[in-house]
């Protein structure tokens, strides 16, 4: 129930934002109104506003899969902690990392998303990553250490129209909380944790680099 009420609200918000220009502009993530108007709360409502109809369903699939498997583990509330955890955490590094861009503006659950498929990912590292394209599942650990190097790629490049800082907080939030609720992951599964991280290391090198 909690999953569907996440997404319920999620989808209802995201709508009222496709029609309603004001709402959009007033719940969006952006540096500017963040920093200078103070308006702080952008950091969290921008998650439940969306582009289209495609970025709200492709987000609320992925969310609707690997969040059970996460409350089995670890419970709702340390689900939720992990969740918007991840969304806050995925904002706060976009805030740095474009702080001297005004104009820079996101939306988007991915945050979230992100940090719950790799909270996942690292409570069962072997899980099956599914791609239409794609006829076999790729384990989940080998498709997060691919992502996290994309992802730092493309924040450094600013490649496509992608909020990549966004997903990178997420999953480092993700990431860390799963081990730090379930630090049993380290005992069964030591190998694969320890390469996961190693590009979220490399991801906090590349921050410390942007003082």
């Amino acid at each position: 129930m909690l999953v569907f009420f996440i997404i319920a609200i999620t989808v209802v918000v995201s709508v009222i934002g496709f029609g309603n220009p004001n709402v959009f502009e007033r719940f969006k993530f952006n540096t500017y109104d963040v920093l200078v108007r103070r308006q702080w709360e952008r950091l969290v409502t921008s998650a439940f506003l969306h582009a289209d109809w495609m970025h709200l369903l492709f987000n609320m699939l992925t969310f609707y899969f690997f969040a059970p498997s996460l409350i089995g583990y670890l419970g709702s509330f340390r689900f939720l902690l992990i969740y918007f955890g991840a969304i806050l955490g995925g904002s706060l590094l976009s805030l740095y990392m474009y702080r001297k861009n005004p104009y820079y503006s996101a939306i988007g659950a991915s945050g979230g998303v992100i940090g719950v498929l790799f909270a996942a990912i690292a409570l069962d590292p072997h899980i099956g990553i599914m791609f239409m394209f794609i006829p076999v599942p790729i384990p989940g650990w080998i498709f997060a250490i691919a992502y996290l190097a994309y992802s730092i790629y493309g924040m450094r490049q600013t490649l496509g129209n992608v909020g990549h800082a966004a997903h990178l907080g997420g999953a480092l939030v993700g990431f860390v909380l799963a081990v730090a609720f379930y630090p049993a992951t380290l005992v069964y599964n030591t190998f694969v944790v320890v390469v996961m991280a190693l590009p979220l290391i490399a991801l906090a090198y590349f921050v410390y680099k942007e003082r």
